[in-house]
């Protein structure tokens, strides 16, 4: 992001930083952040006080509402993630109560989304494949590749109606300032407004209005149950994005019945159950920044209620120009309040270059997933808020600190290790820092790595580290320098098997072939079907090469998270021919000898890449840290792994210092 030198107190965006009232409450500014609902709840459905803490940071970040994700009104039917928020839970309302005093304190004005997964609450869905409810129930009758569904039934309809009205009364009595129904995604009412799904024939069937009317009474419940000025949110879909369902025209239609119901209308898009569309209800990287904007703007133009817009949001100057312009009167930032919680005070402040990018990875959707926490590529604190409220003291005595290596890890250590005191000196062998991150962000769609490599640059400086580039830390330098405290963050250098014929001028490695492009001829064969083989496939076909991607596997990015990989995919399929389950044998003059099923085939290329992995240099790491008592062994040269755990390992490893 480009600095803009224009003051603080909100100075460079205007319009963004001016209130908006909302009912009862009157925002600061025009940020809200989006519902989200990482695993941090326990089995019982309440708060735990992780959860507490992460929403209270990102109410520290200057947001003018906090908004917590897919609180569960009806939990005999409506629990579609394994650990959910469960507002009919007994015991509950203590943490709900703690969750608003938290964001209260730090600021901002608490939210929670009344979430219901319709079917979703009895089969397996992204969020959850345990202990579903007993039934499926749906607007009708039909089966679905997790199960089959029963039609709810009208007495179930009107039960669940009456359960929206005690959530939001739960609701408000605990504390929170305004509550979001939930009518998008796929999940319930989003489900019952659906062609496709919705096929009964009576009230709740039929016309766009009859369909509308499950979410219309649920919405007049909450009303009833808050009174007239509480402020209701509501959010709803622009357009389905498929072929049967809801489109843009439909979606309208939907705003203007609910139009004098609530008092902010929120508009998203897409299918969180669809894989096909989870990567544009979540933009993915291939996305350009606010991708779903649009929907919100032509809504806007067809209601009188203030809109909400949503799609990936990281740039406050994209923000202002929103708001400016009048597309949206607010913006709802989900993954960027993870990567950079204190994002909406930063452009305040006048300082939106030091906004640590989201790099839409998916790690915090994967960790919610697999590991039942959030966690961030880029935030080493994410989803650790409640220890980082008692951080370490600072160190007694001032240490000489030297680190060799200047990517991700290298400079998140040198970067924490000078904020808590040290002098510290970084030497990187090569004339930029970045490390990897420079191969790493050079196709099209991975801007966000370049720019993550400026903040931290720009950080590193801000903290007084001592830079040197193009300098080789020997092992006769590491003892001329004699450190109290050597940080070793060399990375990993690339694979390269015993293929005969790799020594060809055919071949060209990974990272060789991402930051010089110039190298590659027409037809391209990739060596290796892992991420760095995947992604390059894309850059190199968006140059207009044409890519056979060879590997062993059955599957291509076998190791990327489910997340990623969704939008991942059908861009590989786009840009590439795979050849799974194929091994490489020879290079050879006219491309490359392998052999699938037994038998042997010829691809022809006029370039080899190889992307067959990467391996830490542990023979070097020895060779250093043997010339220390104290040291830390970071990155990639610990273990071969992913930004997230670059950044983790400096992080953590410069607060034992």
């Amino acid at each position: 992001m480009e600095k803009k030198v224009c003051g603080g107190h909100g100075k460079c965006y205007p319009h963004l930083f001016s209130p908006l009232r909302i009912g009862n409450i009157k925002m600061k500014n025009r940020i809200i952040c989006a519902p989200t609902s990482p695993s941090m709840i326990d089995l019982n459905g309440h708060f735990t006080p992780e959860m507490i803490a992460y929403l209270e940071e990102k109410a520290k970040g200057g947001a003018g509402v906090v908004t917590y994700g897919e609180a569960i009104v009806h939990s005999a039917t409506g629990k579609s993630h394994n650990k959910q928020l469960q507002l009919d839970a007994f015991g509950v309302r203590q943490g709900m109560t703690e969750a608003a005093r938290a964001i209260h304190n730090a600021g901002a004005y608490a939210n929670i989304q009344l979430s219901h997964g319709g079917m979703y609450g009895g089969l397996a869905s992204v969020g959850g494949d345990v202990d579903t409810c007993n039934v499926a129930y749906g607007p009708s009758d039909m089966h679905m590749p997790a199960g089959d569904v029963k039609e709810m039934p009208n007495e179930l309809v009107y039960e669940i109606i009456e359960s929206y009205g005690k959530a939001a009364k739960l609701c408000k009595e605990t504390g929170f300032d305004m509550v979001q129904v939930h009518a998008a995604h796929g999940w319930l009412f989003s489900q019952f407004l659906s062609p496709v799904w919705n096929k009964r024939t009576d009230e709740f069937g039929g016309s766009l209005e009859n369909r509308a009317r499950f979410f219309l009474l649920a919405l007049d419940a909450v009303r009833k149950a808050v009174g007239p000025q509480f402020p209701i949110e509501a959010r709803i879909s622009g357009d389905d994005m498929t072929d049967k369902g809801l489109n843009l025209e439909d979606c309208i239609k939907v705003a203007e019945m609910i139009d004098d119901k609530v008092d902010l209308i929120n508009v998203s898009c897409g299918n969180h159950e669809d894989p096909d569309m989870f990567c544009r209800t979540h933009p993915s990287a291939f996305y350009p920044r606010g991708v779903n904007v649009y929907l919100a703007a032509e809504i806007k133009k067809h209601v009188k209620t203030p809109v909400a817009c949503v799609g990936s949001l990281n740039d406050p100057a994209q923000m202002e120009e929103i708001i400016a312009t009048g597309q949206a009167d607010a913006v709802e930032l989900g993954r960027a309040s993870l990567a950079d919680p204190y994002l909406p005070k930063k452009a305040y402040d006048g300082c939106a270059e030091d906004i640590t990018p989201c790099l839409r990875c998916y790690e915090c959707f994967g960790a919610t997933g697999e590991l039942e926490m959030v966690k961030c590529a880029v935030n080493p604190t994410m989803g650790e808020q409640l220890a980082e409220k008692c951080p370490r003291p600072l160190p007694k005595t001032k240490k000489k600190v030297l680190i060799v290596g200047g990517g991700p890890a290298g400079m998140e250590a040198a970067i924490t290790a000078a904020n808590r005191g040290h002098n510290v000196t970084l030497v990187e062998k090569s004339d930029k820092l970045g490390g990897n991150l420079h191969p790493a962000g050079a196709a099209y769609f991975k801007e966000d790595i370049r720019k993550l490599i400026c903040v931290l640059e720009q950080r590193c400086k801000k903290a007084g580290v001592n830079i040197f580039l193009n300098t080789e830390a020997t092992p006769e330098y590491v003892k001329e320098f004699a450190p109290d405290a050597l940080f070793v963050a060399i990375g990993s250098n690339e694979l390269r098997p015993p293929i005969k014929g790799l020594d060809s001028d055919k071949v060209v490695m990974a990272i060789d072939a991402e930051l010089h492009p110039e190298k590659l001829g027409q037809k391209i064969v990739i060596m290796g079907g892992g991420l760095v083989g995947a992604e390059a496939s894309i850059g190199f076909h968006h140059e207009g090469k044409e890519c056979v991607i060879i590997e062993m596997k059955p599957v291509i990015a076998e190791e990327v998270n489910s997340f990623y990989r969704g939008g991942l995919m059908p861009e590989v399929a786009k840009s590439a021919t795979c050849l799974v389950n194929t091994k490489v044998k020879e290079i050879i003059p006219t491309g490359v000898l392998c052999e699938k099923d037994g038998e042997e085939i010829i691809v022809e290329a006029d370039t080899v890449v190889c992307a067959l992995g990467f391996r830490s240099p542990y023979d070097k790491v020895d060779e250093l840290t043997d010339l220390v008592d104290e040291y830390y062994v970071i990155g990639d040269c610990k273990k071969v792994g992913k930004i997230y755990d670059a950044m983790n390992t400096g992080y953590y490893s410069a607060l034992l210092v």
